[in-house]
């Protein structure tokens, strides 16, 4: 059986709502500025773009330091409205109680995205919004079935349509990495909470490196 294409139905709701002459409203969760500028890029003629910034997973001054990047990006390109949230990193720890242990990609990474996207779904839902996606889907350490099963199921939830997405797919991870370097972008070298950071030290040392373009 082939592994299903999300990349290639985001494509086709796209060409479908031009040949309409829609150009649908879409909350695009995003994480950081460099995963979001292929995505927006790649989203911007079609659809009317709001990215929400929701990461109570990622420590407070990364945080921040991601926001501000994400902020110019999208000042800069004006490729999108800006959602911002409350820095409040509490629900994030109640979702990976007992996951603590997991190890990157795994269990409390679900629980992560989950948590993530049904704000976003959320969100939409309460704007009246067409759409709801995440730019998570961008990296190539990241489970595009997972991400997107999740956001099927919240989008029954929530009565707002998931757009399937996988934006690593068509180079979009490379573009991302072209687009970092056009607007000298903050490049993380890990997701951004405590767990992964406690992860990236016990693989590399102590070293949290601001640009990088090998991961």
């Amino acid at each position: 059986m082939n592994a299903r294409n999300y990349d290639r139905e985001m494509e086709k709701t796209a060409k479908d709502c031009a040949a309409l002459g829609i150009r649908p409203r879409l909350m695009l969760h995003a994480c950081c500025a460099p995963c979001s500028s292929s995505c927006l890029e790649r989203l911007k003629d079609s659809f009317a773009v709001t990215v929400l910034f929701y990461n109570p997973n990622i420590e407070e001054e990364e945080y921040f330091k991601r926001k501000q990047e994400l902020l110019r990006l999208i000042k800069e390109t004006g490729w999108a409205d800006f959602c911002d949230c409350d820095y409040d990193p509490a629900p994030f720890y109640l979702a990976a109680k007992g996951l603590e242990d997991c190890p990157e990609g795994g269990k409390r990474c679900a629980a992560c995205f989950k948590l993530r996207l049904e704000k976003c779904a959320k969100t939409a839902s309460e704007k009246g919004y067409d759409y709801f996606s995440t730019t998570l889907t961008l990296s190539p350490l990241k489970d595009a079935d997972l991400i997107n099963g999740i956001g099927f199921s919240l989008a029954e939830n929530y009565g707002v349509k998931w757009l399937p997405c996988d934006f690593k797919k068509r180079n979009g991870y490379l573009r991302s990495l072209q687009l970092s370097k056009k607007y000298s972008l903050y490049r993380q070298n890990y997701c951004g909470c405590v767990f992964s950071r406690n992860d990236l030290k016990n693989k590399r040392g102590d070293v949290i490196i601001e640009k990088r373009d090998d991961i």
